[in-house]
């Protein structure tokens, strides 16, 4: 045994001597990080309207602690100094010097749970200052992917715009050399030009919608307008995750605007107790403890002072001012719960609408791709006629114009059919779930971290 031992001492220490030795750096996994989800993490970083959410969450948070703070005694210090001979309304012959030091202490007993209600209140609103934070996340994120695509699809649109261009004046150049040689009619040319100022016209428009976008998304991004780095084009951007058939409508639990709602019912219900609360008598307790002496040099030498007393203060007649404000906090509270179900209502909507946009945009891209070949194959097929003399300059016009309405369109409905998918992960809350999440049945109890940790959903879109 003690053999054993010894060869197994002696095997870990030339295996800690061995992987002591090495040199040279270790392998790192590389990390490819994506433009889109590099921009995503920056605005969730740096975004404004997130900065002035969190202040809020902080403020809401010391709220929670100035509201509990009035269940418990108040104790304060007192401290005072008199000397004369005009006391108690009237002059006195002699010269009277008074001080004294003293901690008053106050107590408002939470008999009926009012203070109680009130720091419920304030933690519920607290609760829907974190979720409002989440609802900012999730609408910061859409919009900075949805942006991204819509500057890929002008930068897109862009390149068609200078491609078009550029076939356009190589056709200019053959036609005027025609013209000139007296083999084609001045109409022609002129057709010619007016196609080629089409597509320069297209250009500055283009770059025009490309800067404004890129300094709307500069601003999501919390930064001085600049240019945007891109990659891929929108033909290149990965199809977005499989969406699992039959989603639970209880799924939309995971939307924080639901959630922040639901938050605001509970805190407006609270503050109907803290109402009724009022309509009561209030019970508070009094006390001081301290010392005091007629002589300024020996106030530590005549002995401690105190007192305790209770008093008992309830409404009896007021005109019903406290029932009144009963049912207003009762009519408050009808109103964040109307506001809670049309949260709810609102949110069946957009998943439905953003389900239906994905089912049409994709039949209808489908349709535009072939529009687009087939265009492509016309305008081939006119240019070989007109060059054998068979048809007109008309006919070639007619399928250059299709080309380019063609892909441009084409271009706009991929960036669409892209924002579809973010629009439903927008709706949903934050993305779907696969099917083992859904028999999982595991939903956030906290408000979701989108700035450490994105979703796996937007992780996959934006690519």
């Amino acid at each position: 045994m003690r053999i054993k031992r010894f060869r197994g001492l002696i095997l870990s220490a030339v295996l800690l001597f061995l992987s002591g030795c090495a040199v040279g750096p270790d392998f790192i996994e590389p990390v490819a990080n994506a433009p889109l989800h590099s921009l995503v993490s920056m605005a969730l970083e740096n975004n404004r309207d997130l900065k002035i959410a969190v202040s809020r969450i902080e403020q809401a948070r010391a709220t929670v602690g100035f509201t509990r703070a009035d269940q418990y005694p108040h104790i304060d210090v007192e401290a005072g100094i008199q000397t004369g001979n005009f006391s108690g309304g009237s002059r006195s012959p002699d010269t009277n010097s008074t001080v004294y030091l003293a901690a008053p202490l106050s107590w408002e007993i939470d008999f009926w749970g009012k203070f109680k209600r009130s720091t419920e209140a304030a933690r519920a609103e607290l609760m829907a200052s974190e979720y409002g934070l989440n609802v900012i996340q999730l609408a910061l994120i859409a919009d900075v992917v949805t942006t991204y695509y819509q500057l890929l699809d002008f930068h897109q649109r862009l390149a068609i715009s200078e491609s078009t261009l550029d076939s356009r004046m190589g056709s200019l150049k053959i036609i005027q050399q025609r013209f000139d040689k007296g083999i084609i009619a001045e109409l022609d040319v002129n057709q010619a030009q007016i196609q080629k100022e089409i597509a320069a016209a297209a250009i500055p428009l283009y770059e025009r919608s490309i800067s404004k976008t890129e300094n709307g998304l500069s601003i999501l991004l919390g930064r001085l307008p600049a240019a945007i780095k891109t990659r891929k084009n929108l033909a290149g951007q990965p199809t977005p995750p499989e969406i699992p058939v039959g989603m639970p409508s209880d799924i939309l639990e995971r939307r924080p605007d639901i959630i922040q709602a639901r938050y605001l019912l509970k805190a407006q219900t609270e503050n109907i107790g803290v109402a009724e609360a009022l309509r009561l008598p209030a019970i508070s307790l009094t006390g001081t403890l301290g010392v005091a002496s007629t002589e300024i040099a020996s106030i530590t030498t005549q002995g401690g002072v105190w007192s305790v007393g209770g008093r008992l203060l309830g409404p009896i007649f007021d005109f019903n001012k406290n029932k009144r404000r009963v049912e207003i906090e009762e009519q408050k509270m009808q109103q964040v719960l109307y506001q809670y179900e049309n949260t709810v209502l609102t949110a069946f909507r957009e998943v439905e609408d953003a389900l239906v946009e994905i089912a049409t945009y994709r039949n209808e891209l489908a349709a535009i791709e072939r529009q687009q070949k087939a265009a492509e194959n016309a305008n081939k097929l006119s240019k070989e006629r007109y060059d054998k003399g068979v048809s007109s300059y008309l006919e070639v016009l007619d399928t250059e114009r299709t080309l380019f309405s063609a892909e441009l369109q084409l271009s706009e409905l991929q960036q669409r059919y892209l924002s579809a998918y973010v629009n439903l992960y927008k709706a949903l809350g934050g993305g779907w779930i696969t099917k083992e999440e859904m028999n999982e049945n595991t939903y956030p109890e906290r408000p979701m971290n989108y700035t450490t940790e994105l979703d796996h959903t937007v992780v996959n879109i934006a690519r």
